[in-house]
Parts: C-alpha cells; structure tokens; sequence
C-alpha cells in the first residue's frame, strides 16, 4: 500500500500494540496522541485541525483515542464527553472529507450494553449504557452510524477489558492484581462475584488487523463486532489465578463494589468468527502468566517478595 493507517491514542494499550504489528508487516502508522514522545505525533483528537493534518493521505484510520476508564468519565463527564464524543465527530467529519477517502475503525466497549438482559451477549442487544463512559460511547456508534449513511466507510469494533500489558494503567484490575501478586501485597477486590470477560491484546490486535485487512479489500464495513472470548470470569476467581500463578502468599480484600460499574458481562464473538475467521486464542490462565512474568522481569528483586 502507497499510503499509511493512521491511529488515534496511539500511544495506549491497543494502540501501542497495535502500531507495533502493523509496522513489522511493513506499514508506517502515523500516530496522534497527547502523549506522543515526538512533536510530529502529538495531537489532539478535539481540535479538528490537529485530526485532518495527522489524517491527510492516509488510507485508513483506527480511532482509539478516548477517555478510557470508567471512573475517569464519572470523574470528569465534560472531558469524557468532549474526547470521545467530539473527538469522534472530528476524525468522522475528517474521513468524509479527505480526498483519499479513508476507512474509519472506530473502538467502542462493552460498556455500551449496561447490564445486559441476556449472556452472552450478542452485537444486537440493546444499548442501556449505565455510566458516562458507555454514554459517550454509544453517541460515538451513533455518529459512525450516521458517517456510513452519508458514504463513509466507517465499522465499530467492541472491546472488552483488554489486558497483556505492564504499560497498562496501573489501576486496571488485571495488571493490578497480577502485580500485587509478584509483590506479595494484597488484592483488592471490588465485588468478588462481578463477572467479565478478559480479552488478551494479542487477540484483539489480531481483531483489528483482520478488520482492516478486510476494509483495504474494498469490502463494505461490517456491522459493529465483538473482539472477546465468551468466557466468564470473576474477579473472585481472576484474583485466584493470579495469586496461584505467581506462587504468591497474597491475601484477598474484598471491597464494595462502585454503583456505576457493569457487574456482569460476557460476549459471543460469533459475527468475527463468521465475517472476519476470528477467534480468540490467548486462554486467560496463559496471558496472566505472561503478565506475570513480564512484571516479576521488572520488579525483582523487590523488598519482601514472596515468589518463588
């Protein structure tokens, strides 16, 4: 291809990974991200002017860059709102009005079902968001939506707690228990029987470069897609897994759990088996192990560890 992918929160979970696999198969991703280490990709999705400089030539773009937490949202909604909610409207109006036309890949969550009525949920089930962050999500969809109906080839791709990463937000329940557990200290745990569905960045980048794959053929955009594994897991249970993999002596504290949290959610990812040969391959226990390892690389040797 004579023209490059642009990715949008570049320097995130997803994007990193992401502009990593696209650059050993020989694209040059270009990159907008606050946070970007060089001038040339630094950015902003919220000023139009920054999406359309970054966007101009490029064949495609997958639209990551977003308020990406839960409480970040119910801490900040105007933030929140106007990242991923304008954000997204200016990298839409950007692809529909670029001379190269390019496809857009615009990554919602799960979050935008709320508490779903039925498991696994399926792509169909009705959007009841019950938080900021699955609001603003949902509008995003909405504008892709609408970009589509106007001749933009645009698809929205659905995530799920995507973990693999000790770059990831420290925060984030699946990093945070499996370096509590390399350090010996103790996991809290928010609501032990809250259940989801942990998704590998492996998978997920698979995910995305299948879809693009897809969209560079020429085919139309698919409807929105799940990227997950279908298997539940609770947080009672992850916690175990993490503790048992790193032969820790940790302890269990359990917490309340937030008012505006989702409490239960898995998926079925049928529609990527069917329309993309998708299916996830990283079983939970192995990627945590990863995790692990990569995290007691880095912390050891710490002060009063307990693994082996």
């Amino acid at each position: 291809m004579s023209s490059n992918i642009l990715i949008t929160g570049a320097e995130g979970l997803v994007g990193t990974a992401l502009r990593r696999n696209l650059s050993r198969r020989g694209d040059s991703p270009i990159t907008l991200d606050l946070r970007c280490p060089s001038l040339r990709g630094r950015g902003d999705v919220r000023h139009a002017d920054d999406v359309k400089a970054a966007m101009a030539g490029c064949r495609g773009v997958v639209h990551l860059a977003a308020v990406s937490r839960v409480i970040w949202g119910e801490r900040d909604p105007a933030l929140c709102t106007a990242t991923n909610v304008g954000g997204t409207r200016n990298v839409l109006d950007a692809a529909a009005t670029s001379k190269a036309r390019p496809w857009v890949i615009f990554a919602s969550s799960r979050e935008v079902y709320g508490a779903p009525d039925k498991l696994p949920a399926t792509e169909d089930c009705p959007l009841k968001p019950m938080n900021i962050y699955g609001r603003t999500k949902v509008e995003g969809e909405c504008l892709v939506e609408e970009a589509r109906a106007a001749g933009v080839r645009a698809a929205t791709v659905r995530l799920s707690n995507v973990y693999g990463s000790i770059g990831d937000h420290a925060t984030r329940v699946v990093p945070a228990f499996a370096r509590a557990a390399v350090r010996g200290e103790p996991l809290q745990i928010e609501g032990s029987s809250h259940t989801f569905d942990f998704t590998h960045i492996d998978d997920t980048v698979r995910g995305l470069v299948s879809l693009i794959d897809l969209l560079d053929g020429g085919a139309p955009p698919p409807p929105p897609i799940h990227f997950l594994t279908g298997q539940p897991t609770t947080l009672g249970a992850l916690a175990e897994t993490c503790i048992h993999l790193a032969g820790s002596r940790s302890v269990r504290c359990e917490a309340p759990s937030r008012s505006f949290d989702v409490s239960h959610f898995y998926g079925d990812f049928s529609r990527a088996r069917d329309l993309l040969g998708w299916s996830p391959q990283v079983a939970l226990a192995d990627g945590v192990a990863r995790l692990i390892r990569d995290f007691r690389a880095q912390l050891q040797p710490v002060a009063g560890s307990t693994s082996p």
